[in-house]
């Protein structure tokens, strides 16, 4: 019998492969990305550091207000402007895109539009 592929294990290969070539620095932290079945979360990380300087997610308070009756692309796209506008009023201008293993189309490519419409550079 043919056996059913893991998906989320192939992706964490994936990713696992990215993170070898990439990490977040002081000058230019890291925007990885995680998406489940209902919700996106981002996070803008200094590796050098091991710490979290940004996040956003379809969870927050500010940012669910702003999703009702949006489907999951548009949701995206509004926490990838959030994550932007919390990041530049930290001074954060430039990031690495983390896509975490993922292919770059739907949700992940909309938060990534959404992230450089609001004046992040990646």
């Amino acid at each position: 019998m043919i056996s059913k592929a893991d998906k989320n294990k192939e992706r964490l290969v994936r990713h696992k492969r990215v993170r070898r070539k990439i990490s977040g620095t002081n000058e230019r932290p890291r925007l990885c990305i995680y998406k489940s079945l209902s919700q996106i979360y981002a996070q803008i990380i200094d590796d050098a550091k091991g710490v979290t300087l940004v996040s956003a997610s379809t969870l927050d308070a500010d940012v669910k207000k702003l999703i009702s009756g949006k489907n999951k692309s548009e949701q995206a796209r509004i926490v990838g402007e959030t994550i932007a506008k919390k990041a530049l009023k930290k001074k954060i201008n430039e990031v690495v895109f983390d896509r975490g293993g993922y292919i770059y189309i739907g949700r992940v490519q909309a938060l990534a539009d959404g992230a450089r419409a609001a004046g992040l550079k990646f």
